[in-house]
């Protein structure tokens, strides 16, 4: 690779194993990653970036063009267009992360039911904590009588038409009040996606105001509802994860084994696919194709659900997904939902990688398509297991480009370890959490979550953010895409916080043995993080509501509608969220008004928008400081020197 190709290629990632797989891409014509799709996107629409292009009705397409045309055809405003745009982007994410939980409700359904043998209860101390929040008591001493009530409540939660959802009574009582007097109490999920769907009809709201109320409500029931809902019965039927080893980056790929990468977000398909992996009649068959074995690993969200139960590798997170089979040596990729790049299929066409789709929601031209369901879940997954054993002796050495990089981690993490690791398991409690933030030695937590985009330096928003923060003494939790970006940098292992942590948390994590920056699991799984807001103030001492905490949020490097939704969820829960980018909807300043500043009076949270990671930390730092001022804390223990 030149010199220039090869500065071109830092630009793009500070992952070291992306730019040389980048660097594989520059010099091969035929290759085309998600950055040159970008690149031959520029100047991308202008009217669309403002989100001030409306076509929700066939007088249009309208866009705003100040002085000239201050209207749609129908006479709505840029506040309007604007404002419908984006809580459509929160149904849509919404939706993802909801039908997402409402496919686990299935799953357990079946398992109990006997429809479903290869799944089964593995978390009866969680299935019994959710039946309590869901006023379920035992009875009859019948072993699947709790979870077929728990089910049948989920389940029921997604179609809801009177009164509100359940879940929601987690948080603190204030925070619930609130939202009762503020009209945003989530009623049935699919009623307020369906709901947003209905008001931005052409000729139905049009105060924008009261579009990004129903947004704000729409996405509580998603991180309060259908994400918790998933969240909660993961654990139940895989198991609630606990710390553990793993290792991240595409340097996981072995060149002797048989690569096996599993891709998406629901974990019913990954978890029997690690089982299917490890069948002697198939390890079997691997050597007979002169591989040293099988080596399974993941990619994106999916990833993240395995490594959180079984330590599976996880190869790389979203904008990896195509640079994995630059490296030649991947034999199979299963892909389930969400996230997976139509490209795929034309990159693999120039490698010999086989791409199977699993989801009947999912389909794309020219791949081929293994249906899944979970009544015959393990054979599904043998014969998909089997095919990419088959694939190994086509692999062509010559096209063969493995980066070394491999990072080492410690994920697992979980609202419920919490209590564990600070206290111990007999006397499990948030004391020490909540000390340690009053008395300085934390200045307090953040959370860093979501994707990557090409329009953004791969990895570099979330690891510089997560570099500073904890330098701070500011603890980080991270999920999803930004987890796995940590992970490479380094930044979950014990020992990286006395080398890069402030004084005070190093102590913390000396104390405790914990990363300055804790894995708490996959996109879905920000509902972990909720949890554990709500459990610091039901602790005690910081406060009666989640907006009191000295906490904040961000999404450095977001790109789905899913980050819109969970964005808009942190914020209607009280806590403060910088992005890296603004929402599309630039193009009303009375949009970006509401969502900077008025909404804090709402719902005690709001927006910002810093594109550099630095500063963005240290908005969320001074967020964190006015609030440890607000509540008459002690000034944190250790200055930090620039």
């Amino acid at each position: 690779m030149t010199d220039d190709k090869e500065k071109n290629a830092e630009k793009k990632s500070v992952d070291p194993a992306s730019v040389e797989m980048l660097g594989v891409a520059e010099e091969d014509d035929d290759l085309e990653s998600a950055w040159d799709r970008y690149e031959n996107m520029q100047p991308q629409c202008r009217f669309g970036e403002e989100g001030i292009c409306c076509r929700i009705c066939s007088m249009g397409p309208c866009r705003i063009v100040p002085e000239k045309s201050e209207t749609g055809v129908c006479g709505a405003t840029a506040d309007t267009i604007a404002a419908r745009n984006l809580v459509r982007m929160i149904a849509g994410g919404a939706a993802a992360h909801s039908d997402h939980g409402r496919d686990v409700v299935h799953t357990l359904t079946e398992a109990i039911e006997g429809e479903n043998p290869d799944y089964e209860v593995k978390d009866y101390d969680k299935l019994n904590k959710l039946a309590r929040d869901f006023g379920i008591e035992e009875e009859n001493g019948k072993k699947n009588y709790l979870a077929q009530k728990v089910a049948e409540v989920s389940l029921g939660e997604f179609g809801r038409q009177k009164e509100t959802l359940i879940l929601p009574e987690r948080a603190p009582d204030e925070r619930y009040e609130l939202w009762k007097e503020e009209g945003i109490m989530p009623r049935g999920i699919d009623r307020e996606v369906v709901e947003i769907m209905h008001r931005t009809h052409m000729g139905v709201d049009t105060d924008y105001r009261n579009l990004l109320k129903q947004g704000l409500r729409c996405a509580l029931g998603d991180g309060w509802g259908g994400s918790m809902i998933a969240t909660e019965l993961q654990d139940v039927l895989f198991g609630t994860p606990e710390p553990l080893r793993a290792r991240v980056n595409l340097g996981v790929l072995e060149e002797n084994s048989v690569n096996l990468i599993v891709h998406g977000h629901e974990p019913a398909l990954s978890e029997v696919f690690t089982q299917a992996a490890r069948d002697p009649e198939l390890i079997n068959l691997a050597e007979e194709e002169g591989a040293e074995g099988i080596n399974v690993a993941g990619i994106c969200c999916t990833a993240n659900e395995i490594l959180m139960r079984h330590g599976i590798p996880i190869a790389g997170n979203f904008l990896q997904q195509e640079l994995a089979i630059m490296t030649g040596i991947v034999d199979l990729m299963m892909v389930d939902v969400q996230c997976i790049m139509p490209a795929l299929s034309e990159v693999a066409d120039n490698f010999h990688t086989d791409l199977v789709s699993t989801s009947p929601k999912a389909k794309f031209p020219g791949v081929e398509h293994v249906e899944f369901t979970e009544e015959n879940a393990l054979q599904v997954a043998k014969d998909i297991v089997k095919k990419g054993v088959t694939n190994f002796s086509n692999r062509e050495s010559e096209k063969s480009k493995v980066p070394e990089e491999a990072e080492g981690l410690i994920g697992g993490f979980t609202s419920e370890s919490v209590f564990d690791f600070l206290g111990g398991t007999y006397r499990a409690t948030y004391r020490p959490l909540n000390d340690a933030i009053i008395d300085g030695r934390l200045r307090g937590a953040a959370g860093v979550v979501g994707c990557n985009n090409p329009d953004t330096c791969h990895d570099y928003g979330h690891t510089k953010m997560a570099r500073e923060l904890i330098k701070n003494d500011v603890l980080v939790v991270a999920t999803g895409c930004s987890a796995i970006a940590d992970g490479k940098d380094g930044l979950m292992k014990p020992d990286v916080a006395f080398e890069l942590a402030g004084e005070g948390l190093e102590e913390v994590c000396r104390a405790v043995g914990i990363p300055p920056v804790l894995h708490l699991g996959s996109c879905v799984d920000n509902s972990r993080i909720l949890t554990l807001l709500s459990n610091m103030v039901a602790e005690g001492g910081l406060g009666d509501d989640i907006s009191d905490l000295p906490v904040a949020g961000a999404a450095p490097e977001w790109m789905s509608e899913k980050a819109v939704s969970i964005g808009f969820y942190f914020v209607a829960s009280g806590v403060f969220t910088v992005l890296n980018q603004p929402f599309p909807v630039t193009g009303s300043k009375n949009v970006i008004q509401y969502l900077t500043d008025e909404v804090e009076d709402i719902v005690g949270g709001k927006f910002a928008f810093e594109q550099d990671p630095v500063k963005a930390a240290h908005l969320m730092i001074d967020q964190i400081e006015e609030k440890r001022e607000d509540l008459s804390l002690k000034p944190v223990m250790y200055q930090v020197e620039d």
